[in-house]
């Protein structure tokens, strides 16, 4: 099986969406609890799984359009976007690092596209 271009731009799709839910699941865990009640009424933790669950979703999609070997590593992209948001919404610095990491994520990523 081929993979097809639609499968690969539905994952990436779907790595940004699911990259939310990191971004949420850290607001929710200033107010985390282990009492029921109030995990139910934790919406960032709500939205977390929301986010989480509509890029399973998406993922799940893109696997009829291509072969698992080529699009599941694209998934780590969602490193990426976790690292920009954090800067975004959650002021988080970079360091050196953190920015070479980025880097041979792109690298490897890329590698598995090509030999695909």
């Amino acid at each position: 099986m081929t993979t097809q271009p639609w499968a690969i731009i539905l994952v990436l799709i779907g790595t940004f969406i699911g990259s939310i839910g990191p971004i949420f699941f850290k607001k929710g865990a200033d107010k985390f609890n282990f009492n029921p009640l109030q995990l139910i009424k934790n919406y960032n933790l709500i939205a977390g799984l929301f986010f989480y669950g509509i890029s399973l979703i998406i993922f799940v999609i893109a696997l009829t359009g291509g072969e698992v070997s080529i699009l599941y590593p694209i998934v780590s992209v969602s490193y990426i976007w976790v690292c920009f948001l954090s800067i975004k919404i959650l002021k988080e610095k970079m360091n050196l690092y953190k920015w070479l990491g980025i880097l041979f994520i792109i690298f490897g990523v890329s590698m598995i596209g090509i030999a695909g």
